[in-house]
């Protein structure tokens, strides 16, 4: 910020995650409820609702993960389909938006298209496609391309996948009959005509989720919103900085990408009380088996020997070695299990201590007021644009902060005290697309 400008106090954006796989949600807690009935997905959904939170966040898993041959202790096994608890919950809610993970390796264009521009009208101008990529085998054996694709091409495939969906719902204006659509490119090729009208938001708000070099590319050129990951002020601001910095070449204002990392956050009366809460909700996320489980998936062997409680492996990551099937493998396991054992030995940490320090997410911990105060430094100095709020009950975990926190947040003008618009991109302040030939030059995209 420039020495002696004031600038006008941002406006927060907050979003909530429903918690879930992983090991984020504390599941023997006698509060933590089902993962699957539709009452969960409503109670929070409506607590964030009553927050005037920006937009309701899923996920989405296309395979049970497997663990040593077995499914994953941490996988919810029966998880509805995201698009369609999010038709269910925008007959329950009237202003919040509603996020969808899907994967744009193993679906077509067409089809999702149809279907997020449905969600939109059913819900009246609030639909997100959170847009994620997989380049596994193993996922890919639930379809019937396989895992055929290099990792190399899942950005450049999902690139064309966006814009191929974005040709679809610019095919049927406004008040107007479809037109025929047709693309040709090195992933697709089709053409034909849309069956679904232009639906309130024109385009469903596209986010990205992604801190690689191509995520930070892809995110600029084409999304709405990036849900990252960042630990402090300054890793934040750098990225803020190098991402925001990315949108002129296409075209776009640093207001067209909002920045909401995903975070975490404990409550207490006093900062000392949160902070024990902290601590023992981080023993409960991280129990003696499941600090094993996360030390096998870098060191990519069996590890079921060593004590939880003692000091680290004295044995090296096999590179190519897999245990974990359906997840996320680290880049270098080498260069990752040298620097874990180096916090290890330097801290003087057990498996488990270690494990705890190392996979855990942003929180913000403290007395509302503390919390209130913190999130609010990260926005007004351009860390972030909001964030995604991930709690770690089901589904009564984000009850505390929407009454205790966001009033905070609302004394301080840093969030709205109710809805002005009533589609998600109004939310966000986001620009609505282009109509095809209307003069406007409004599309950011």
């Amino acid at each position: 910020m420039t020495s002696g400008v004031h600038r006008a106090r941002k406006r927060m954006h907050l979003a909530a995650h429903f918690p879930g796989v992983n090991n984020t949600t504390v599941w023997q807690d006698p509060r933590s409820g089902s993962q699957i009935d539709f009452s969960s997905f409503q109670h929070l959904a409506e607590t964030a609702e009553r927050g005037t939170f920006d937009f309701f966040f899923l996920a989405e898993g296309l395979r049970l993960r497997e663990h040593k041959g077995r499914i994953h202790d941490l996988d919810v096994v029966g998880r509805p389909e995201a698009i369609s608890v999010l038709a269910a919950l925008a007959a329950v809610t009237e202003r919040l938006g509603l996020a969808a993970t899907v994967n744009a390796t193993f679906n077509e264009p067409y089809e999702l298209a149809r279907r997020l521009a449905s969600l939109d009208h059913l819900s009246e101008g609030r639909a997100a496609w959170n847009v994620v990529t997989s380049s596994d085998a193993f996922t890919g054996e639930n379809f019937r391309r396989g895992g055929y694709l290099d990792r190399a091409d899942r950005y450049t495939r999902a690139a064309e996948f966006l814009a191929a969906a974005r040709e679809l719902w610019d095919s049927w204006p406004l008040d107007e009959e479809p037109r025929p659509f047709a693309h040709h490119g090195r992933h697709f090729d089709i053409h034909g005509e849309f069956t679904v009208p232009r639906s309130p938001q024109g385009h469903p708000v596209v986010i990205q989720a992604g801190d690689s070099a191509e995520g930070r590319e892809f995110a600029a050129s084409a999304a709405d919103v990036i849900f990252t990951l960042h630990g402090t002020l300054e890793a934040g601001r750098a990225f803020y900085a190098d991402v925001k910095g990315r949108l002129a070449r296409y075209g776009r204002r640093p207001e067209d990408l909002k920045i909401m990392p995903g975070v975490t956050f404990v409550l207490g009366d006093t900062d000392a009380e949160a902070a024990e809460r902290a601590a023992e909700i981080r023993r409960q996320q991280v129990s003696g088996q499941t600090a094993i489980v996360f030390l096998e998936q870098v060191w990519g062997r069996d590890l079921s020997g060593y004590d939880p409680d003692g000091p680290f492996p004295d044995v090296d990551p096999e590179p190519e070695g897999q245990v974990t099937m359906g997840r996320v493998r680290h880049g270098d396991r080498l260069a990752t299990a040298a620097k874990w054992r180096e916090i290890s030995e330097q801290k003087q940490l057990s498996i488990r201590e270690t494990v705890i320090e190392v996979t855990g997410r942003q929180s913000f911990i403290g007395t509302p007021e503390t919390v209130a105060g913190a999130l609010d430094e990260f926005v007004q100095t351009d860390a972030c644009d909001g964030f995604i709020l991930v709690p770690h009950l089901t589904p009564g975990g984000l009850d505390e902060f929407v009454d205790r926190v966001v009033p905070l947040l609302r004394e301080r003008g840093s969030f709205r005290t109710e809805y002005e618009g009533s589609t998600l991109r109004e939310h966000l302040g986001l620009r609505q697309p282009a109509e095809p030939g209307d003069g406007t030059g409004l599309d950011n995209h």
